[in-house]
């Protein structure tokens, strides 16, 4: 199927462009629900909303439930290390060790790995004034959200192959 002039006028590929409106929407939308609840940091459901979209449904559920699983190990183990020991170079380098032994004995993919580290690190490291079970839960709940988000709308506006049935 040909693109319409004004697109191929303009060197766009019509499959580019309804994705990029795809992920917009859902940023947006990411970014406004956050703020309804009031999230402290809601760019962290749109930056997770953006990732999500990146991916078709069958793919973006895997992966989003090993983010998620990532997430809340990380944040958990973040608000426990930053709680008990305060910042500091040694307990922030157990975090990832804990981690990869955990992760390892639940059989849990790389990709939950990642995220819990990189969850982690921000629980940790970031300087804020909030305890960190606080800043923990806001980081879970900001990521959860953005996985919801791209899902659904990954689910009721599903990218389509133009070379499939």
């Amino acid at each position: 199927m040909p693109e319409p002039l004004h697109l191929a006028w303009l060197g766009v590929d019509r499959k580019e462009l309804i994705h990029s409106l795809r992920t917009t929407v859902a940023a947006v939308a990411s970014l406004v629900i956050a703020g309804l609840f009031k999230l402290s940091e809601a760019y962290w459901a749109a930056v997770t909303t953006m990732i999500v979209m990146q991916s078709t449904l069958g793919g973006a559920l895997t992966v989003s439930k090993q983010r998620l699983a990532g997430t809340a190990l990380g944040a958990a183990a973040g608000a426990l290390l930053a709680t008990y020991t305060g910042k500091n170079v040694i307990a922030f380098g157990m975090g990832p060790l804990i981690l990869g032994v955990i992760c390892a004995g639940l059989r849990i993919e790389r990709n939950a790995y990642r995220y819990a580290g990189i969850t982690l690190a921000i629980v940790m490291l970031v300087a804020r004034t909030e305890p960190a079970w606080i800043i923990a839960i806001h980081r879970f709940t900001e990521i959860s959200l953005g996985i919801a988000v791209g899902l659904v709308l990954t689910a009721i506006w599903p990218e389509h192959d133009p070379t499939g049935p």
